[in-house]
């Protein structure tokens, strides 16, 4: 009997949770959005998704949508979620801004992208992205208000890539590999740039620890000492395969 009871009352809260979940559909716009700002004041912002979503699919053409796409935009900017923020205004921006606001839209985009990368020499390809959004942004926004900014991002970035070239440069040095190391260190973006002052980021203390300096760590002693690929003593087929590789990096 109390075990009939239980199975009862478990399948009554099923019935009800599902009852409760088939009852959030058909709403009206006012109500997706303010379920949506309800979830973002709470910092859930997976249920923000979601009803925004639903406040998209089911009034397409709401006059509440623009609105909604922007906040949803600038809480996930705010939460440092870049890449969904980068998602929200790629979508207002074509679909809802004015010429004036794409402005702005297109702006909070490089920043939301150049936000991203915490550490650019984990992210060769964001960088990449990155860089050409700036410049691309400076190219329609010449007299833009935000023009100053995105060149001072852009600029950040491009000493960025330089310094994760350099890494890759040194790292080709330690593999005895001159040609992959002078193909990296001939990369030098922006001639006006002075290299020879440039200073390169240091890393938190807690993160030298296990990636070393770029020149060793404090774990090299139980890395096998193993001999590279292509030895610095190698025979003319030997060379010829490092030409093979060189031209496939290139």
């Amino acid at each position: 009997m109390i075990i009939k009871t239980i199975l009862s009352l478990i399948l009554l809260l099923l019935l009800w949770g599902c009852t409760k979940e088939l009852e959030e559909y058909n709403k009206p716009a006012a109500y997706w959005y303010g379920k949506m700002i309800d979830a973002i004041s709470n910092g859930n912002l997976d249920k923000a998704d979601n009803y925004y979503s639903s406040l998209q699919s089911e009034h397409i053409g709401s006059p509440l949508l623009p609105e909604a796409t922007m906040i949803m935009a600038m809480s996930h900017l705010q939460y440092e979620e870049y890449l969904l923020a980068e998602h929200f205004l790629t979508e207002y921006t074509k679909r809802y801004a004015t010429l004036q606001e794409r402005e702005y839209a297109e702006f909070m985009k490089v920043k939301a992208k150049y936000m991203a990368l915490p550490n650019p020499r984990r992210d060769q390809g964001l960088i990449d992205a990155a860089i050409h959004e700036g410049e691309t942004f400076k190219q329609h926004y010449s007299d833009s208000i935000y023009y100053p900014v995105v060149d001072t991002m852009v600029t950040r970035l491009y000493l960025a890539e330089a310094s994760l070239d350099e890494s890759i440069a040194e790292l080709y040095e330690r593999l005895d590999k001159p040609k992959g190391a002078e193909f990296y260190r001939g990369k030098r973006p922006e001639p006006w740039i002075e290299w020879n002052k440039v200073d390169s980021a240091q890393s938190a203390w807690y993160r030298r620890m296990f990636e070393g300096d770029g020149h060793g760590s404090w774990y090299a002693f139980i890395i096998p000492d193993t001999q590279s690929v292509v030895s610095r003593h190698r025979d003319n087929s030997a060379m010829g395969l490092e030409r093979d590789m060189s031209d496939a990096m290139q």
